[in-house]
């Protein structure tokens, strides 16, 4: 589960600020279950709309034991923390021995483990396993964190924000009490050598401290082949039924041996039964679920249908190339735009639910009124129009911020370079000490491919062609005319490309060198950079003071959350550790009932039934399994709330064994970045029994096998021996 997020690259001024989007998209699928607007059920909406991703600052207890019956202690809760990890800083991970030995998805691996291939290897095509200890191969650049320390400094930052002038100021202070506070802590006893992160809960209605114990010698021990780990590729992800073994195991080394630890999931292999309470354990990346009705609506009109848009045309031009080039980096960045296009159709879908948006509206109506009754200053009580207010105003930013972004993947580098040259030009007659200092940047663009670069011109043209109207100055001048008609977009990139002269490095000198030359060339780049920049600059600061108004407002709505409902209502993901609950449940899908479980056999079933073809197709090990295997689980289901960064996360039982590991979601979970509705929302993880009868039947890896389930350790010759 993970997603791409599109930033602006570095220019030469700040001004070039992140304002993602691009072309509203055409598509108007339903979401599955979407109802009519006369059709809502508006008595529905609550507070646990927003999740069930706790925190471990103010564990979930009395929560767990009024819904499961289950009443878990403070150890019940440190030994879960200390169990878990995050991976690098994408995903999660966790313990699952005495020696060291760290599970977490194939998908979050991928990268790391590909990263110790050697001369003559694919490890893609073949996998890995260590059959002895020192086979074990250290991946450079790898960590994993434990969180160790956790404290509480919200009156510290809030007082700072108190009482300060505007909303930069405002925010400067919170900065700047965030820097003092981790400085202050990095010497203090117990903290000290601990890698320090400031959180943000609620958009500032709580704030903490966490103290991370960083493991740096990280070691690949088994990794399946890429057929497996991510098996039906990209038209399977986020579907279910599903049968991917989405899973990969690492080794902490502590001083060069394998790290002691008495903090780690056990392995239950018995599986997982209907209605059993699960609980998950990991680093959600990022929800917005506090986002107000009038940004939801901003969001379902404009933004996510622009990234959209932008997303499927960069993947387009990419698949076209990479068609000849056959490039693995290159066909890794495809998987994440389709990936992430999923994901963000997914999001759309559920925006344009009106169900779902009436549950929002309901809730809102609550919290207000439990604002109200509260006796809350009546400057908080207006945050819910002034956001409004602000909200509109972006809508009326969107269009010059958007489509007139410069980014090297949005328009392509040449007319982005004739943005920066833009920028530069105006210092150099204005600021003349300014443009000295930025003059080693104007460097002619390297582009490695003239297909794609004509690709991404192309797509931004069309994209401002639609959004902008053919009307509009930018492009009139971009499509220009032939023979009294514009030119297509494909035809004015390709005009542009040829025309230019901004890959003559002695063209770049001269410019740069004289003040009022880039504002006088007649280059067709730079004649449409002139109109676009400076609309883009003014609509890019509106923004920015906008949503530094926003930023200040979301923290007073977080403010006033925990002031109205406590930690009764966790707060939304920020790549922090959290735990959720959830139970193993079946939904109903397409028709028909959903298992809770999958097996091996469904497995064979999919590839059989696609004639051994890609993303279907096994590699040679796997052709002729043994009958044991195939009444094997493989993934299971359940009403857990996760999102992007929770890939890796340990699933466990109520005894703290690790029954699953999470890897996706289904279709229906994806309005989760706004919403957790769990009637149909279901998380995605690889059975524990599965993951060991693959090691026992296929990958003959009894090293590992002994390790998880027979209470056995690794010693330093690789043999395997029982511990007592």
């Amino acid at each position: 589960m993970h997603r791409i997020n599109l930033r602006s690259t570095l220019f030469v001024s700040a001004l070039f600020t992140t304002l993602t989007g691009a072309l509203l998209a055409q598509s108007t699928e339903p979401y599955p279950g979407t109802a009519p607007a006369d059709q809502v059920d508006s008595t529905k909406g609550g507070p646990l709309d927003l999740g069930k991703m706790w925190t471990f600052d103010t564990p979930p207890k009395e929560f767990f034991t009024k819904t499961y019956g289950f009443k878990p202690d403070d150890k019940w809760f440190d030994e879960a923390r200390l169990a878990s990890l995050r991976f690098a800083d994408y995903c999660s991970a966790s313990f699952v021995s005495a020696n060291g030995l760290v599970m977490t998805n194939h998908h979050c691996a991928r990268e790391s483990g590909t990263g110790v291939t050697r001369k003559g290897e694919d490890l893609n095509a073949t996998g890995f396993f260590a059959k002895t200890l020192t086979e074990e191969r250290k991946v450079d650049g790898l960590f994993v964190d434990q969180l160790v320390k956790i404290e509480d400094i919200t009156k510290r930052v809030q007082d700072a924000m108190n009482g300060v002038g505007n909303e930069q100021a405002q925010l400067q202070a919170r900065e700047q009490a965030l820097s003092t506070i981790k400085q202050e802590y990095s010497t203090k006893a117990g903290w000290q050598g601990l890698e320090l992160q400031t959180i943000t809960f609620y958009n500032g209605g709580r704030y903490a401290l966490y103290g991370f114990k960083r493991y740096n010698d990280v070691r690949l021990v088994f990794m399946p082949e890429l057929q497996l780990g991510f098996f039906g590729g990209d038209y399977d992800n986020f579907t279910y039924p599903r049968y991917a073994l989405d899973c990969s195991f690492f080794r902490v080394y502590d001083n060069g041996k394998p790290l002691q630890t008495t903090h780690f999931f056990k392995f239950n292999t018995n599986g997982i039964r209907d209605g059993e309470p699960i609980f998950v354990i990991g680093n959600p990346g990022h929800t917005e679920r506090l986002k107000t009705v009038a940004e939801l609506e901003f969001d379902r009109d404009l933004q996510t249908p622009a990234t959209i848009q932008l997303l499927r045309n960069r993947s387009a031009a990419l698949q076209a190339y990479n068609a000849t080039a056959k490039n693995d980096s290159i066909l890794n960045e495809i998987f994440s735009y389709e990936n992430s296009l999923k994901a963000y159709g997914g999001q759309l879908a559920g925006l344009r639910d009106a169900s779902l948006l009436a549950r929002k509206a309901n809730f809102e109506h609550q919290f207000q009124t439990a604002a109200k009754a509260k006796n809350l200053p009546a400057d908080q009580l207006k945050t819910w129009d002034d956001i409004a207010t602000n909200t509109a105003q972006l809508r009326s930013l969107f269009k010059d911020a958007n489509y007139l972004a410069p980014s090297e993947r949005i328009m392509g580098e040449y007319l982005t370079f004739a943005n920066v040259l833009t920028q530069f030009g105006e210092l150099l007659t204005s600021r003349p000490q300014d443009a000295e200092s930025a003059r080693s940047l104007l460097v002619s663009p390297n582009v490695k491919s003239a297909v794609l670069e004509e690709a991404y011109l192309t797509a931004h043209l069309t994209e401002a062609q639609t959004g902008l109207g053919n009307d509009d100055p930018y492009v009139k001048t971009a499509l220009g005319m032939v023979a009294g008609k514009p030119r297509t977009p494909k035809e004015a990139a390709a005009y542009l490309l040829k025309t230019t002269k901004l890959s003559n490095p002695a063209f770049i000198k001269e410019l740069a060198t004289r003040p009022g030359s880039i504002a006088a060339s007649d280059d067709p780049m730079l004649v449409l950079a002139r109109i676009g920049f400076p609309r883009y600059v003014a609509a890019a600061r509106q923004a920015r003071q906008i949503s530094q108004r926003q930023e200040v407002l979301r923290g007073q709505l977080g403010r006033m959350l925990y002031d109205v409902y406590g930690a009764a209502v966790p707060p939304d993901a920020t790549f922090s550790l959290r735990i959720n609950d959830g139970v193993v449940q079946s939904y109903n899908y397409n028709g028909t009932k959903a298992p809770i479980m999958t097996t091996f056999s469904g497995l064979y079933d999919r590839n059989y039934s696609f004639a051994d073809k890609a993303p279907w197709n096994l590699p040679a090990r796997w052709k002729n399994p043994p009958a044991a295997l195939l009444k094997e689980p493989m993934c299971f289901i359940s009403t857990n709330d996760i999102i992007g960064g929770n890939s890796g996360s340990p699933m466990i039982n109520k005894n703290r064994e690790a029954v699953g590991l999470a890897f996706d979601g289904n279709m229906e979970s994806l309005p989760g970045e706004f919403i957790f509705v769990p009637d149909a929302n279901r998380t995605i993880s690889v059975h524990t029994g599965g993951i060991i009868a693959a090691m026992r039947y296929i990958y003959k890896a009894d090293r590992l096998v002994s390790e998880l389930t027979g209470g056995t350790s690794a010693n330093s010759t690789g043999k395997v021996s029982t511990k007592k």
